[in-house]
Order: C-alpha cells, then sequence, then structure tokens
C-alpha cells in the first residue's frame, strides 16, 4: 500500500453519520490524501454558526478548505479532488461510462439523500409524527434503489460500473450504509446493491470512512 499524498493543509468540515461528508471522507481516502478532519455538530445547530456560515452560507457539511480554496457540496468537492489530484482516479475514461457514473451520482445525491435529511425529516415528524417519516424515507430509498438496480444492472461488475472503483460507489456506499442502519431497508429486495455493499465493506477505503470510524462518532445519538 502506498503512503497517504502530502496535500496543501486540506481541511474536511464533517458530520460522522452524513452521508454527503461519507462520500468525501472515501474520495480522500481512494486519493491516498492526508486531510485535518474538523467536527461539525449537526444535532448541535454547529453548522448554522457565524463562523461555519462563512465557510458555507447554506449551513451544510461537508466543506472542504484546500489552502486557500474553500468548496462547499459534495459533488463539487469530489469533481475538484479529482482535478487538482488526478491520482487513483474516480472516474473512468470511457464517456459512456462516466455518463453513467454521473446518473448513479446524481440519483443518490437528488433523487434520495435530500429527502432524508435533518430538517425534512424533522419537519414530517412534527407534522405528521415519527411513523409517517419512517415511511416517508423508506418509500423514497426504495424508489431510488430500484432505478440504481435498473440502471447499473448492465454496467457492473465488481464494483457499480465495471471492475474499478469509481464515483458512483462513492456516492452508493454512504447512502447504502444508511438505508440499513438508519432507516431499516430491507436490501434483500436489492440484489446487485447488496453485493456491492459487501465489496464496499470489505475496502479499506470505504472502512475507514465509516461514520462510527470518525473522531465525533456517537453511536448512541439519534
Amino acid at each position: 500500500m502506498t503512503s497517504p499524498v502530502a496535500a496543501s493543509s486540506l481541511k474536511l468540515y464533517s458530520y460522522w453519520r452524513s452521508s454527503c461528508s461519507h462520500r468525501v471522507r472515501i474520495a480522500l481516502n481512494l486519493k491516498r490524501l492526508n486531510y485535518e478532519y474538523k467536527a461539525v455538530n449537526l444535532l448541535k445547530g454547529e453548522q448554522f454558526s457565524p463562523e461555519y456560515e462563512k465557510l458555507n452560507p447554506i449551513g451544510y457539511v461537508p466543506t472542504l478548505v484546500d489552502g486557500d480554496v474553500v468548496i462547499a457540496d459534495s459533488f463539487a468537492i469530489i469533481m475538484y479532488l479529482e482535478e487538482k489530484y488526478p491520482q487513483n482516479p474516480l472516474l473512468p475514461c470511457d464517456l459512456g461510462k462516466r455518463a453513467i457514473n454521473y446518473q448513479a451520482a446524481n440519483i443518490v445525491s437528488s433523487s434520495i439523500q435530500p429527502l432524508q435529511n435533518i430538517a425534512v425529516l424533522k419537519y414530517i415528524e412534527e407534522k405528521s409524527g415519527p411513523a409517517e417519516k419512517l415511511r416517508w424515507v423508506q418509500h423514497n430509498i426504495e424508489k431510488g434503489f430500484t432505478a440504481l438496480e435498473k440502471l447499473l444492472k448492465p454496467h457492473a461488475g465488481k464494483y457499480a460500473t465495471g471492475d474499478e472503483i469509481y464515483m458512483a460507489d462513492l456516492f452508493l456506499a454512504p447512502q447504502i450504509h444508511g438505508a440499513i442502519n438508519r432507516f431499516n431497508i430491507d436490501m434483500s429486495k436489492f440484489s446487485l446493491l447488496n453485493r456491492l455493499n459487501e465489496e464496499y465493506n470489505g475496502t479499506a477505503a470505504f472502512q475507514d470512512a465509516a461514520p462510527a470510524e470518525q473522531p465525533d462518532a456517537t453511536p448512541t445519538s439519534t
């Protein structure tokens, strides 16, 4: 295994349970980039502090600081890392396969994850109760997973779009992890995603990025 690459003062503002932060941690690990972990406790509202909002005006995680460059939004961060640190590429050279990676990442980041974030679930629980909150999130995850199974089936190999880890895997792994560990999704209905999850769980870059491995992890949190 090669040694981590010294990058110019990389700092990642992250929350251990955030799937958006999780996918960036995987990218940094795959790129073998050293970084400083800066915890932002979403449950305590630290994302709305004046200091953090100077970095990320919308008050989400993650935020990456690379010297004088500040990037918010996980998709933007991953694309930035891909362009600045080209080692261990996160996108295939083949344009068709690259497009599939974009599509899979977008299904997760636009059609699943935003519908399960803290603010949305808190609103639904306040209006309709905890049972409806769980039904809501399970419906949207299963809808997205059904689409991902159909999209990726013709392209999958060991990983989502072949035998190398690419962007689609970075978005899939945290979403599957959350579906299983937070929202009680029955993964037996999604044979491809279930198999991919087994691969992710056996890969060091994914293991080290897992929520429970982060310095701010608090397993008893809700």
